[in-house]
């Protein structure tokens, strides 16, 4: 079993934790509308290391993810004691905010209407490489998580900027070129960018979200580039829409497998998920075996909060689904979702 802490804090960015990368990667395609450079050759997604540094420097934004956590934990033990039903299903609304330079990066309805689809496919187990669950890890599959989705708004924007540092949340914000969250209590909202930048101006990031303790504030919410939402015309080897439901996972309280250090080995909080030394890329074959505490397990890579291409991961595991479940509960953090 996996021990639980709180707090392991991040030292360096996720991209460059793990020498184990497996290069089994496509070309990534370009469209008329991208600039050489910017997109990701790998997946990459800085959520943990900005959580952590938020978590570092608010003692109340702490306090906050501490409830969560202990929050989650009374929703298992409740749920185990038959006093917590979650047989009904959480629908969330959705708006996508797209803000755009030229013409090419102004993502059309269609691909906005293919990404939701394919949330709500993931999400209810409904996804067509379902079936690809290896037997061993077919008990431990999540099936329906009962949270779906719905687009309620989409806003857009034309901007001058050719790319959004993730750490300055320019592009939340009207009075620096981006758009205003609609009601972040009430909707989960999402910006699609042009290039996402890290701290030092670096494109490459896939995108990131805001954990639960985050929710309601201003800048809660998706980042995600434009070259990786739906599927038509997006960027491969991400283009079935698994960048947004991985950082939807982390927006419902997953972090990824191998826990939210560089070092590996570490805490999930989901003891049906093996105990991962870091991410794994491109498009492994089963079993992957890796080692932590001096144990070889063999990786459930095509868990969605793994690093793989998308064609490579279908499913969240019944641990996982649980703690999602607890995040949307009538006293969760975002209940306002409902």
């Amino acid at each position: 079993m996996k021990k639980l802490f709180f707090g392991a804090l991040i030292l360096s960015f996720m991209s460059a934790c793990n020498n184990d990368s497996l290069s089994n990667q496509e070309d990534a395609s370009q469209d008329p509308g991208t600039t050489p450079g910017m997109l990701a050759s790998k997946r990459s997604c800085p959520s943990d290391l900005i959580r952590e540094k938020a978590l570092k420097n608010d003692p109340a934004l702490r306090a906050r993810f501490e409830a969560n956590e202990l929050q989650s934990d009374n929703f298992l033990r409740d749920l185990s004691m038959g006093r917590v039903l979650a047989d009904g299903t959480v629908e969330i609304p959705v708006v996508f905010n797209v803000i755009y330079n030229t013409t090419s990066q102004n993502i059309s309805d269609a691909r906005i209407a293919e990404q939701i689809a394919v949330l709500n496919a993931d999400y209810s187990a409904t996804n067509s490489d379902i079936s690809k669950i290896p037997a061993a890890f077919q008990p431990s599959a999540a099936g329906n998580v009962k949270i779906s989705f719905k687009l309620v708004a989409t806003n857009r924007k034309q901007s001058t900027k050719t790319g959004w540092r993730s750490d300055l949340e320019e592009m939340k914000k009207s009075t620096t070129g981006g758009i205003n969250a609609t009601d972040p209590t009430k909707n989960m909202n999402i910006w699609v960018v042009n290039s996402i930048l890290d701290e030092n101006s670096q494109p490459g990031t896939l995108g990131y979200a805001y954990y639960p303790e985050s929710a309601g504030l201003w800048y809660d919410g998706l980042v995600i580039g434009y070259q990786y939402i739906g599927k038509t015309g997006a960027s491969a080897p991400f283009n079935l829409g698994r960048t947004v439901t991985h950082e939807v996972g982390h927006y419902l309280n997953l972090p990824h497998l191998w826990g939210s250090s560089n070092t590996g080995c570490q805490t999930d909080y989901s003891n049906d998920t093996p105990t991962s030394p870091g991410p794994n890329y491109g498009t492994p074959s089963y079993p992957l075996n890796r080692v932590c505490g001096g144990v070889s397990r063999s990786q459930m890579f095509m868990n969605y909060m793994d690093y793989v291409d998308d064609k490579a991961m279908f499913m969240f595991s019944a641990n996982q689904k649980t703690r999602m479940q607890a995040v949307v509960a009538a006293a969760g953090p975002r209940a306002g979702l409902r």
